[in-house]
C-alpha cells in the first residue's frame, strides 16, 4: 500500500524541513493544503473585532503573528497519538509510549524542532497500526459502529467508499479528495486498492482491516499539516484554511483529532471570525478531555509528568495535583494563579499523612484543608516537591533552577565546560547543606548559583516526597554525620524578596516574580509547538512571540486571568489562524 511507501518518503522529507526551519508542501498533492483539495478554504479571511466584518489579512501588523507551527508539519507526540487513535477507533486499550519513541521535553512533548523522523518511528508505527486494526477486526460491535454501513459482500464498493469517506476525514481531519479515495479503493493500477484485497479474501472487512493499517501509518495522520496559504504583503506569513484551523483549535484544547461537529463548522466555513472560532471553543471547553490536556500542560510545565516513586505514590499525587487543576480552572473558575494559593488538597490516608495534615479516613482520596501546615496550592504537593530528587534526598540546585527556568522564565546558563557537576563538593569544614552550597557563590560559578541556591535551599524543609523535615538526612557518602544539621529554610530570590517554605514562595513570585506572565509564555509555547523562553542567545522573548504574550496579558487582565478566558483569547485572536515561516 501506498502509506509505507509515503511514510518512509516523508521521512527523509521531515528531515530535512527541519533542518530548514520552514516549509513549502507535502508534496502529495493538493490535498496536502487542507480542505478538499481547495488552496483556499471557506472564510478565507481573517475577521476582525466582533466577527461582523472582515478584515483583509495584509491590514494585519507583522508583529501580530506569534511565531506559531513555523514548520507547518507537526508530527504528534506520543500523548497526541494515543488520544487520537482511542478517539479514532473508541479503543480504550491503545498504548503506544512503550513502542513509539519518546518525545524530547522542553518542556512540552509537541517542540516541532526535535521531531525528527527515524526507522525506529516508521517501525513502530506499522506495529501499533496494525494491532490496533487487528483488535478493531476483533471487536466486531464496535467495527460495525465504526465502519457505518452494511455491506452487501466484498465488492460493495458503495459501502467501503461511505466508510473511507466519513473515516478519512476524521483521520486526515479534512475530507478525502475524490483521486484519493480512487487510490485507496482501486490502487495506482485500478486492482491493487483495498477493495481488491476484499474481493480476493471473499471478505469486506479484509479490505477495512487494510484501510484502517493504511490510513494510521499515513503520514497525514502522523504529522498536523499547517500548511495555509501565503499573506499577500506579508513575506512568511500564511493562513491556515479552516480544517487546519480546526485541528490547531482541537489538539491544543483536546490534544486529539477534531470531531464531527467541529469538522462539520470548518466544511461549512463557520469558523471565519474570531466570534466563531470562541463559540465553538466554549462548546470544546466543556468536554472532559479539555480538562485532561489541561492537567497534561501543566504537568509538562511544572515538571511532574513523570514521578521517580512507587506506581501507588505517583497516582496518588498526580490524581492530588489533577483534581486541584480541575476544580480551580473548570469547576469553580477561579483566576488561574489560585491552583498556587489553593487552601485545599485531594489527599487519601497515605497522602495526608505524608504532608502531616489530618487523615481525611479512607484510602480514596477527598478534600483535605491545609489549615496552618505551611502549605498551599501546586508547590504545596509532593509532585512539585519531587523535582529534581536524588535517591535519598533534595537537589536544593536543581529545584532553584527549574523555578527559575520555569515559574520565572529565565534563562539560566549551563555550567562551564570544565565544571563536573556531578562531582560532590568537598569543602573543609562545610557539613551542613547551606554552607557547603555557598563554594558554588564563588569564582566563576557565581553568578548563576547565587540566583539559583537561595531558592531552592528555602524549599529545603520538605523532603523528595513532600515531607515536611527540620534535620538534613545523613550522606553516606561523606565522612560526616548531616543528620545533625537543623534546616532553617531561609530563601530568597534576588532582587525580590525573602521567603520560607513553598506558599510563601508562590506568594513571592505572584507578587513580584512574574509568574502570570510566565504562565502565559509557558501556555504559549504549549500551542506554538516551540519554547518561545529565553534561551541566552535571546535575552527575553522575541519581538513576535512577546507581542503575542503581551497582547495576551492585556486581554484577560494580568493577575486575574481566569484560565479558560486565556484559552478563548489566544484561540480567537486574528494571529491564531496565521503561521510565521521562521527565519534561518
Amino acid at each position: 500500500m501506498r502509506a509505507t511507501q509515503s511514510l518512509r518518503a516523508i521521512s527523509r522529507l521531515s528531515a530535512m524541513v527541519l533542518l530548514a526551519g520552514c516549509y513549502t508542501g507535502l508534496g502529495l498533492g493538493a490535498s496536502s493544503v487542507g480542505d478538499g483539495g481547495e488552496a483556499d478554504g471557506p472564510g478565507g479571511t481573517a475577521d476582525g473585532g466582533d466577527g461582523g466584518t472582515t478584515d483583509g489579512p495584509g491590514e494585519l501588523l507583522p508583529e501580530e503573528f506569534g511565531r506559531v507551527a513555523t514548520s507547518g508539519l507537526r508530527r504528534l507526540s506520543v500523548r497526541e497519538y494515543e488520544d487520537t487513535v482511542r478517539d479514532l477507533l473508541t479503543d480504550p486499550e491503545i498504548a503506544a509510549a512503550q513502542q513509539l519513541p519518546p518525545d524530547p521535553l522542553s518542556p512540552f512533548d509537541n517542540d516541532y524542532r526535535h521531531q525528527i523522523a527515524s526507522s525506529g518511528l516508521i517501525d513502530a508505527t506499522e506495529f501499533l497500526a496494525t494491532r490496533a486494526a487487528d483488535a478493531l477486526a476483533g471487536d466486531t460491535a464496535r467495527r460495525d459502529a465504526i465502519v457505518g454501513c452494511q455491506p452487501s459482500g466484498p465488492d460493495d464498493e458503495a459501502c467501503m467508499r461511505s466508510f473511507l469517506s466519513r473515516f478519512g476525514r476524521r483521520v486526515f481531519r479534512r475530507p478525502l479528495t475524490d483521486d484519493e479515495l480512487d487510490e485507496y479503493l482501486h490502487g495506482s493500477t485500478g486492482a491493487d486498492g483495498v477493495l481488491s484485497h476484499a474481493i480476493a479474501a471473499n471478505d469486506f472487512y479484509v479490505g477495512v482491516d487494510t484501510l484502517v493499517r493504511s490510513l494510521l501509518q499515513d503520514p497525514q495522520f502522523l504529522y498536523r499539516v499547517e500548511v495555509g496559504t501565503p499573506v499577500p504583503g506579508q513575506p512568511g506569513v500564511f493562513e491556515l484554511s479552516q480544517f487546519e484551523l480546526a485541528t490547531r483549535m482541537s489538539y491544543f484544547l483536546w490534544g486529539s483529532t477534531p470531531d464531527d461537529k467541529l469538522l462539520d463548522r470548518a466544511e461549512a466555513g463557520e469558523l471565519d471570525s474570531p466570534a466563531a472560532v470562541r463559540a465553538a471553543a466554549e462548546e470544546m471547553l466543556a468536554d472532559p478531555r479539555a480538562i485532561a490536556r489541561a492537567a497534561r500542560f501543566h504537568a509538562l510545565w511544572l515538571g511532574y509528568a513523570a514521578l521517580p516513586h512507587s506506581a501507588e505514590l505517583n497516582a496518588a499525587m498526580q490524581t492530588e495535583a489533577d483534581a486541584v487543576l480541575a476544580r480551580v480552572l473548570f469547576e469553580e473558575r477561579l483566576p488561574w494563579m489560585e491552583v498556587f494559593r489553593f487552601e485545599e488538597t485531594f489527599v487519601s490516608d497515605m497522602l495526608a499523612e505524608l504532608y502531616g495534615l489530618p487523615k481525611p479516613g479512607s484510602s480514596e482520596p477527598t478534600w483535605v484543608e491545609y489549615g496552618d501546615s505551611g502549605r498551599r496550592g501546586l508547590l504545596s504537593q509532593g509532585s512539585f516537591l519531587s523535582i529534581g530528587a536524588k535517591a535519598n534526598d533534595t537537589n536544593a540546585v536543581r529545584r532553584g533552577k527549574f523555578i527559575t527556568e520555569r515559574l520565572m522564565c529565565k534563562f539560566v546558563p549551563p555550567p562551564p565546560p570544565d565544571v563536573n557537576t556531578d562531582e560532590p563538593i568537598n569543602e573543609e569544614g562545610a557539613i551542613c547543606k547551606p554552607d557547603v552550597l555557598a563554594v558554588h557563590r564563588q569564582g566563576g560559578c557565581a553568578s548563576c548559583h547565587a540566583m539559583m541556591d537561595p531558592i531552592g535551599l528555602g524549599l529545603e524543609n520538605y523532603d523528595q516526597l513532600g515531607r515536611f523535615r527540620e534535620l538534613e538526612p545523613d550522606n553516606p557518602d561523606t565522612p560526616d554525620d548531616e543528620s545533625q544539621c537543623t534546616i532553617p529554610g531561609d530563601g530568597e530570590i534576588v532582587n525580590l524578596g525573602a521567603f520560607r517554605g513553598p506558599a510563601e514562595l508562590a506568594d513571592l513570585l505572584l507578587e513580584k516574580g512574574g509568574l502570570s506572565e510566565c504562565a502565559v509564555a509557558q501556555a504559549f509555547s504549549f500551542v506554538s509547538g516551540h519554547s518561545i523562553l529565553p534561551t541566552g542567545e535571546v535575552n527575553g522573548f522575541d519581538e513576535f512571540d512577546g507581542a503575542f504574550v503581551e497582547a495576551m496579558l492585556v486581554a484577560v487582565g494580568d493577575g486575574e486571568l481566569r484560565f479558560d478566558e486565556l484559552v478563548l483569547e489566544i484561540v480567537s485572536d486574528k494571529a491564531f489562524r496565521f503561521r510565521r515561516e521562521e527565519e534561518v
